[in-house]
C-alpha cells in the first residue's frame, strides 16, 4: 500500500490515494510525532512529552503502546510503524511526506542557483512552497510540537520564500513582488532580509524615495524593539540606494516570459559563436540591415537574440517572430504588434508603423523570414527608407534581397565549440557527464558526424539518458546516412527523422498532430484537438511529457498553467508527417472547432463575470491560434461566427482592430444574407463608430438598415444614433436591444451604452436611474472590467447631472482600476472624461494638461472622438482657452508630451510637471 503523509497544514493521510481519517486527537499527535522524525527512532520519552507534556498520566507507557496498535489498525495492515527497543519509528519513502519533498525541492533549488540555473530554481521553489496548505500541524493538539517543532518548520518556509524572492529580483520581477514584500515586512517586521529585498524592489522600480523611507522605518523598529542597529546588509543596500549605485541593477535579468522589447530570455547557456557575435555586432554599427542566413537548425535565431541582448538603442530592441505567420496579409499586423504599436484606427498598419518609427532609434529583430521573404523584403525596405534611426537584424534561410542588405552566412559549429555544446547539453541530460580523455575522441567523432549543427547536437545529447555515445554513432551509421552530407537541408531532416524514430508510435503521432497549433498550446487544447483514434485523451499528458523529455516540445510554466511550444523546424517536420498520414484537414477542423468553442464559451460565460480578467489574458495569449483557425476556415459559417464572437470582446481585450480585420475578412468571404451576417455587419459598424471612423460607420449603418432588425443591429443602430447623431431616440433603441439581448452574453454592453445614452441625452432622474442599474448589474456579476466602466458611467452622471468634484473622484477610480488590470481601451476615454470633469470642478490648468494627454493617447492608437464625445472635447477645450488664454496651448502641449499620461491623470507625476491648481 502506498502512503502519503501531509504535515504542512492540517495533518492528512492518504493510502493508495484515498483519505484516511485519523479522528482521535492523541492518535494525530502520535502520528505527527513519528512523521516529523520519520525514518528515525523516536524515543519513548520524546513521545510521552509530545503527547502529554509535563502532565503524563499513570500507565502512560502502556497507553502509548495501545495508541500505536490502534493507529496501525487505522492505517491498515501495511502500516509502516515499527517498534524498536528505544521507542518507535515510522519508515516511509522520502517522497511520501510533504515536508521531506519540500526540503528536497529547496535543496535542489539552491544547487540550481549555484549552477546559474535560476529559472529552474524558481520552478523548484514554487513547487516547494506550493506544498504548504497553512500552518503546519494546525489540527494536532500538542503544545510541545507547537513550541519545539512548528517554529522550525515555519522558519524553513520563510527561508524558502526569501530564496524565491531573491530569484524574482534577479529575474527583474521587482514590480510584481512589491505587494508580497509589503505584506511580509508587515507580518515579520524584524526579519531584515525581507526589508533588504523590499528596498531593492522599490529602487529597481524607480521608487528611490520609498526605498529610503523603508530603511528609516525598519531602523526605527529595530532600535525601539531590540535596541540594535540594522544589519550590515541593510546598511549596505541603504548606502548604495543613496548613491544610486548602478550595480544595484546590474545583476537584474529580464523575466523568463519576455525581456523588454519582446526579447525572450535564454533558457540554456549560449556556447561558442564568438567570431560571429563580434562580426555582426560590428556590422550593425555601419549597416542598416544585416541578415543571418544558414540551414535550418544551425542556430540563427539563438545567435540573433544573443546579439540583440548586447545592443543598446535609445528606443529599445524588439523581436518580431514570423515563425507562425501563415498569411502574408497579416505581416504588417504581426510586426506592428511586436513593436508594441497600438492603433485602433482604420489606417493601414504599414502607414502607422512608418509614422511611429520615423523619429525612433531602435533595433528590430525579424526572425524566420524565409517563408515570407518577398513580403518581408518589401516591408523592411519601406521602414528603412522612412526611419533613418532604424536598424534591422533578420534571420532567414535565404537572403531577402533588400538594397543595402549585408549577409552573414552562419556555418555549423567548429570542432571545439561543437564539443562544448554537446558537453553542456549532455550534462543537463545525464548528471555528472563530462568530456574526459577517455570519451573525448568518441565525442569529437559524434559531433563531426552531426556536422556541427546545434539542433542535431542538442537532440543527440538529450538521448544520453537512454543511449551511450557509441550507440548513437552506431545508429547514425545504420539509419541516418543523410547526416553525412553537410550543408544540405536534408541533413537537418535526417536529424529530425532520427529524433522521430526514437519516439514511440503514439509520441510520433502526437508530434504530427500538435503541429496544427501556432504560437504554443496548453494541455486542454492538446487533449481536445489531438485525441482520438490511436491516442486516448487520458494519455496525452504523458505523451507530451515524453516529447518534452526528447526536446521536441518545450514546456514553460507561468504561475498556474503550463504552455507548450515547438521550434518552428520541428513543427514543420510534424506538419509534413501529418500530411503523409492524410490527416491535416481533419486536425485543422478539430483545431478550428476547439478555438471556435473557446471564443464562444468566453463570450457566453466568462465575459462580464468574475473570471473575465483571466479570460482576457487567455484570449490575448491564444490570438495566434485564433488567427490560424480563422484563416483556415475562411469562407465558412464557422469563421463568420468566430469572427463575430471575437469582435464582441475586441474592446475588452484592447484590440478593436483585431475584431474589425477578421469581421471584414469573414464578411468578404461570405455572400449569403443571414441573421449572422447582419450581426457581423452591425458589430463592424459598432467598432468603426467607436474608432471615430465616421465615413465607414455611415456606410456600414446603411448596410445594417437593409437587414431585418436583430438585437445586435439595434445595438449598433443605437450607438450610431447616440454618438454620431446625438438623437435621444438612441435610448429606446438601446433599451430594446438590452431587453432582447438578455439571453446572450452581450447584455452588459447593451446596458452600458443604454446608460451612457441616458446620461448624455436624458434628464437627471433618468441618468441617475440608468447609471444605478449599470452599477448594480456589474456588482452582481462581480466583473472587474464591467465594474470599472460602471464607475466611469457613475462619474459621467455626476459630471453631467451632479457634483463635478465627485465626478473627478469616480472617473479617477475607474481609470485606476482599468490601469491596474491592463485595460488598453478604457483609459483612452477615462483620461478624456477626467479632463472634462476637472474643467467643471475648476481645475483648469490640470484639465488642459489632461486634454493634451488624452489627445496623445488617442493619436498613438489612431482613434478620433466624434459626435457627442467629439463635441464634449471641443466644448471643454473652447471653455479652457477662453479662461486660460495663451497658457491653454502651453498646457495642452505639455500634456501631449508627458511621458506617462495615465500617471498624470492619477496624480503620480511630480508636482513641477503637473502643477494642479484645484480652484482657479
Amino acid at each position: 500500500m502506498d502512503y502519503e503523509f501531509r504535515l504542512l497544514g492540517a495533518l492528512e493521510v492518504l493510502a493508495d490515494g484515498e483519505p484516511v481519517a485519523i479522528n482521535a486527537a492523541k492518535h494525530r499527535v502520535l502520528l505527527a510525532s513519528l512523521l516529523v522524525d520519520a525514518n528515525r527512532v523516536v524515543p519513548l520519552r520524546t513521545l510521552l512529552a509530545r503527547l502529554w507534556g509535563d502532565n503524563q498520566p499513570s500507565g502512560a507507557r502502556n497507553t502509548v503502546q495501545n495508541y500505536v496498535l490502534r493507529l496501525r489498525r487505522t492505517l491498515g495492515e501495511a502500516a509502516p510503524i515499527r517498534t524498536r527497543p528505544e521507542g518507535y519509528a515510522i519508515e516511509v519513502a522520502e517522497d511520501a511526506i510533504d515536508l521531506f519533498r519540500f526540503d528536497a525541492l529547496t535543496t535542489r533549488a539552491r544547487a540550481g542557483i549555484a549552477a546559474g540555473e535560476v529559472n529552474n530554481a524558481f520552478t523548484l521553489l514554487r513547487g516547494a512552497l506550493g506544498l504548504w496548505r497553512g500552518e503546519p500541524l494546525s489540527d494536532v493538539p500538542s503544545d510541545v510540537l507547537r513550541s519545539d517543532v512548528v517554529p522550525a518548520l515555519l522558519e524553513r518556509r520563510l527561508t524558502a520564500i526569501e530564496l524565491r524572492l531573491e530569484i524574482d529580483l534577479r529575474l527583474g520581477r521587482h514590480q510584481d513582488v512589491l505587494p508580497e514584500l509589503r505584506d511580509l515586512t508587515g507580518a515579520h517586521p524584524l526579519r531584515e532580509r525581507f526589508w533588504v529585498q523590499r528596498i531593492l524592489a522599490l529602487y529597481r522600480a524607480g521608487r528611490q524615495s520609498e526605498a529610503l523611507e523603508c530603511y528609516r522605518a525598519v531602523s526605527a523598529r529595530l532600535a525601539d524593539e531590540l535596541g540594535v542597529d540594522p544589519c550590515t546588509e541593510l546598511r549596505d543596500v541603504h548606502a548604495r540606494v543613496l548613491a544610486a549605485d548602478p550595480e544595484l541593477t546590474a545583476d537584474v535579468a529580464a523575466p523568463l516570459e519576455a525581456r523588454p522589447g519582446g526579447m525572450p530570455a535564454e533558457l540554456t547557456s549560449f556556447v561558442g559563436r564568438g567570431r560571429q557575435l563580434d562580426l555582426v555586432t560590428r556590422l550593425l554599427t555601419g549597416h542598416r540591415l544585416v541578415t543571418l542566413t544558414g540551414v535550418g537548425g544551425v542556430g540563427k535565431t539563438r545567435l540573433a537574440t544573443r546579439i540583440a541582448a548586447r545592443q543598446s538603442f535609445p528606443d529599445g530592441v524588439w523581436l518580431a517572430c514570423l515563425r507562425g505567420l501563415t498569411d502574408p496579409g497579416t505581416l504588417d499586423r504581426c510586426v506592428a504588434d511586436a513593436l508594441g504599436v497600438e492603433d485602433h484606427s482604420a489606417r493601414a498598419r504599414r502607414d502607422v508603423m512608418v509614422e511611429y518609427l520615423r523619429d525612433k532609434a531602435l533595433l528590430l529583430v525579424v526572425d524566420n523570414c524565409e517563408h515570407v521573404a518577398a513580403p518581408v523584403a518589401d516591408l523592411i525596405t519601406t521602414l528603412l527608407r522612412a526611419a533613418p534611426g532604424l536598424r534591422v537584424l533578420a534571420t532567414s534561410r535565404q537572403q531577402l534581397g533588400v538594397p543595402g542588405e549585408h549577409l552573414v552566412a552562419l556555418p555549423p559549429l567548429a570542432g571545439d565549440e561543437a564539443v562544448r555544446l554537446f558537453a553542456d547539453r549532455a550534462a543537463a541530460s545525464v548528471q555528472g557527464f563530462r568530456v574526459t580523455p577517455v570519451n573525448e575522441q568518441v565525442v569529437n567523432q559524434l559531433c563531426q558526424r552531426l556536422d556541427g549543427l546545434p539542433l542535431a547536437i542538442e537532440l543527440a545529447a538529450a538521448r544520453l539518458s537512454s543511449l551511450s555515445i557509441k550507440d548513437i554513432i552506431d545508429r547514425l551509421d545504420d539509419r541516418f546516412r543523410l547526416l553525412a552530407r553537410p550543408g544540405k537541408q536534408a541533413t537537418l531532416r535526417g536529424v529530425l527523422d532520427w529524433s522521430h524514430t526514437l519516439c514511440s508510435p503514439p509520441e510520433r503521432l502526437l508530434w504530427a498532430r500538435v503541429s496544427v497549433f501556432t504560437g504554443g498550446f496548453d494541455l486542454v487544447a492538446a487533449e481536445s484537438v489531438c485525441a482520438g483514434g490511436e491516442i486516448d485523451r487520458a494519455d496525452i499528458m504523458d505523451l507530451l511529457a515524453g516529447l518534452v523529455g526528447k526536446s521536441i516540445v518545450t514546456a514553460a510554466t507561468d504561475h498556474e498553467r503550463t504552455r507548450y511550444s515547438m521550434m518552428e523546424t520541428l513543427r514543420e517536420y510534424g506538419a509534413g508527417k501529418l500530411d503523409e498520414l492524410g490527416a491535416t484537414e481533419r486536425l485543422r477542423q478539430a483545431h478550428r472547432a476547439f478555438y471556435q468553442c473557446l471564443v464562444r464559451h468566453g463570450v457566453t460565460h466568462n465575459w462580464c463575470s468574475p473570471r473575465e480578467l483571466e479570460w482576457q489574458h487567455l484570449m490575448r495569449e491564444q490570438l495566434p491560434n485564433i488567427r490560424t483557425a480563422l484563416d483556415s476556415g475562411a469562407g465558412t459559417a464557422e469563421a463568420l461566427e468566430m469572427a463575430t464572437n471575437l469582435s464582441r470582446c475586441c474592446f475588452f481585450i484592447g484590440n478593436p482592430n483585431e475584431g474589425r480585420y477578421w469581421l471584414s475578412q469573414a464578411l468578404a468571404a461570405t455572400a449569403d444574407p443571414s441573421p449572422q451576417r447582419a450581426d457581423a455587419t452591425a458589430l463592424l459598424t459598432w467598432i468603426a463608430t467607436m474608432q471615430g471612423d465616421q465615413q465607414a460607420a455611415d456606410e456600414l449603418i446603411a448596410v445594417c438598415r437593409m437587414h431585418n432588425p436583430t438585437p445586435t443591429t439595434m445595438f449598433a443602430e443605437g450607438i450610431y444614433v447616440m454618438l454620431v447623431k446625438a438623437d435621444p431616440s438612441a435610448i429606446a433603441l438601446l433599451g430594446r436591444a438590452r431587453r432582447d439581448m438578455a439571453e446572450t452574453g452581450d447584455v452588459y454592453m447593451a446596458t452600458l451604452f443604454w446608460a451612457i445614452a441616458n446620461i448624455l441625452l436624458a434628464d437627471s432622474e433618468s441618468a441617475h436611474g440608468a447609471s444605478s442599474v449599470c452599477l448594480t448589474e456589474a456588482r452582481q456579476q462581480q466583473a472587474p472590467w464591467a465594474y470599472s466602466w460602471a464607475v466611469w458611467c457613475d462619474g459621467l452622471t455626476e459630471l453631467r447631472h451632479g457634483d463635478p468634484a465627485r465626478a473627478v473622484e469616480l472617473i479617477r477610480d475607474a481609470l485606476r482600476m482599468q490601469h491596474d488590470f491592463g485595460d488598453r481601451w478604457g483609459p483612452l476615454w477615462a483620461v478624456e472624461a477626467l479632463a472634462w470633469a476637472c474643467a467643471s470642478d475648476g481645475q483648469l490648468t490640470h484639465s488642459a494638461r489632461l486634454l493634451g494627454a488624452a489627445h496623445q493617447m488617442r493619436t498613438r492608437v489612431g482613434v478620433k472622438p466624434i459626435g457627442l464625445f467629439g463635441g464634449a472635447h471641443l466644448q471643454t477645450a473652447e471653455a479652457l482657452r477662453a479662461a486660460l488664454g495663451a497658457s491653454f496651448d502651453t498646457e495642452f502641449r505639455a500634456g501631449s508630451a508627458v511621458p506617462d499620461p495615465i500617471g498624470l491623470a492619477l496624480g503620480q507625476c511630480p508636482e513641477d510637471l503637473v502643477r494642479v491648481r484645484p480652484h482657479e
